[in-house]
């Protein structure tokens, strides 16, 4: 007799009312367990059927919509729903901003258990598309197919794919037309890379069986009005390689940055990978308040330029520096922190994990002839030690803009040990953030929480925190 399957399960007409973590919708079964739904936002009266189910709660998908949210508009992509890039799209705007601020608030209140000040709305971005500076497509020989697509008796064309990943599945790449997230002429560049591969007969690349010769392209744009293009090749073909680059140089000449890899390796990371610039400069600059950072293939900078400006602007604000303090920067990255905050400070002290980050810092710090900044590199957790302390000095204030994960608890430790006059706790994850201020709570009193949010249409929201000592 075959098993029952106990974690599926149907349940009618149930209304979404909230949401929760990486964006997805809440309703609530009959018996009370919240159910988890990726399809669905607040307001809708929806079927579900579920495909998971724990003590607590059930994870599934709405199968029939009964009622649509009133706050709900029309995507602007018409790949919403496959590509799982701006799963917030059809959320109208202002209300994905409450949700973002509502969220930032429930995870310091109920993971960190602390005490707010009156929150100051999220600040929210001019523009809702066509915002970021980065995007990263992937190709492949076998692009993802839609339901209506695999039901036809049609002769369905070009199999190729230069776009994203489906959503959880490493293999397949859904064929993107037109991206709503980086301002032309990226799907311009994208779309001729695709048609000129195929029409050249350039074989992309095939991630189960290892074969084919394209498997990245890179495009970063900034401020300034340089473009970066960088294509990964999976093998050398000299040949080939050459006839696709030369066609970038003559089509689009406002390229500053073309440049390329060899990766025979089996994932895409290019951090260990040799990176050979093929025509123009190696990198692009990025510009803010006259500070000139220079960006290669492999730099970290923020994604969304004009929100990272108002950030910084905003974590300068908090510190309220005279000009006499000493400041630590931890997770300085490139030092685009440090250096944006270095004028109203005495002197800044910048500790990073990754060494060319570092190099970077040093280069930008120099190229912008600032003078009272020094960078460090080694892991947090070993390096900020109290010898460290001893030899740069006792800080005034440290502003921190840790991973993800946030800071590890030494890192925190060491902190409370060392204790300065102000915390500035930047975070592009208040769950995390919440964790470690709640070990900070005994000794420092949070004055300020802003919000920012750096990437419209999706769920995810950076927060500024400033600790005050007690």
């Amino acid at each position: 007799m075959a098993r029952k399957n106990t974690r599926k399960q149907i349940f009618t007409e149930v209304e979404v009312f909230d949401t929760a973590a990486k964006g997805k919708a809440v309703a609530k079964a009959p018996d009370g367990r919240v159910i988890f739904l990726p399809n669905a936002i607040p307001g809708d009266v929806v079927d579900v059927q579920t495909f998971k189910k724990r003590k607590a709660y059930f994870e599934g998908k709405a199968t029939v919509f009964h009622k649509l949210s009133d706050k709900r508009t029309d995507p602007a992509c018409e790949h919403f729903g496959t590509c799982g890039g701006c799963k917030w799209q059809h959320m109208g705007y202002e209300h994905q901003l409450f949700y973002k601020q509502k969220e930032v608030t429930n995870n310091l209140t109920r993971i960190g258990h602390l005490e707010l000040p009156e929150v100051t709305p999220i600040l929210g971005s001019a523009e809702q598309y066509f915002y970021r500076n980065k995007m990263e497509f992937s190709f492949s020989d076998s692009r993802w197919l839609t339901i209506e697509e695999i039901k036809s008796d049609e002769d369905l064309g070009d199999k190729n794919a230069l776009g994203f990943h489906i959503p959880g599945m490493w293999d397949k790449i859904l064929d993107i037309k037109k991206c709503h997230l980086q301002a032309d002429p990226s799907n311009a560049i994208r779309n001729a890379v695709k048609d000129f591969a195929v029409k050249n007969e350039l074989a992309f690349f095939n991630t189960r069986n290892q074969t084919g010769l394209l498997r990245t392209m890179m495009v970063r744009t900034s401020s300034t009005g340089d473009i970066m293009i960088v294509i990964q090749f999976f093998k050398e073909d000299k040949v080939k390689r050459e006839l696709l680059m030369d066609y970038l140089v003559e089509t689009f000449p406002q390229i500053t940055s073309l440049q390329y890899i060899v990766n025979e390796k089996a994932n895409d990371t290019i951090y260990d990978q040799e990176v050979i610039c093929y025509e123009g400069q190696d990198h692009i600059f990025e510009e803010m308040e006259g500070l000139s950072f220079k960006i290669n293939a492999k730099s970290f900078y923020q994604t969304n330029s004009d929100q990272a400006y108002k950030l910084y602007k905003l974590t300068r604000e908090f510190a309220d520096l005279t000009g006499n303090e000493l400041v630590y920067d931890l997770y300085t990255g490139t030092g685009t922190i440090a250096q944006f905050v270095s004028k109203k400070a005495k002197k800044v002290i910048g500790v990073e994990a990754v060494p060319d980050a570092i190099t970077a810092a040093k280069e930008n710090a120099e190229r912008n002839n600032i003078t009272n900044c020094e960078f460090f590199v080694g892991d947090m957790k070993n390096v900020f030690n109290e010898a460290f302390i001893n030899t740069h000095g006792h800080p005034d204030v440290i502003i921190t803009d840790p991973p993800r994960d946030g800071m590890h608890k030494d890192v925190v430790k060491q902190i409370l040990n060392i204790a300065p006059k102000k915390v500035v706790y930047v975070s592009c994850n208040s769950a995390t953030q919440a964790r470690d201020l709640a070990l900070m709570k005994d000794q420092y009193k949070i004055t300020k929480v802003q919000a920012v949010d750096m990437f419209p249409q999706t769920h995810h929201v950076e927060n500024i925190v400033l600790l005050e000592k007690i």
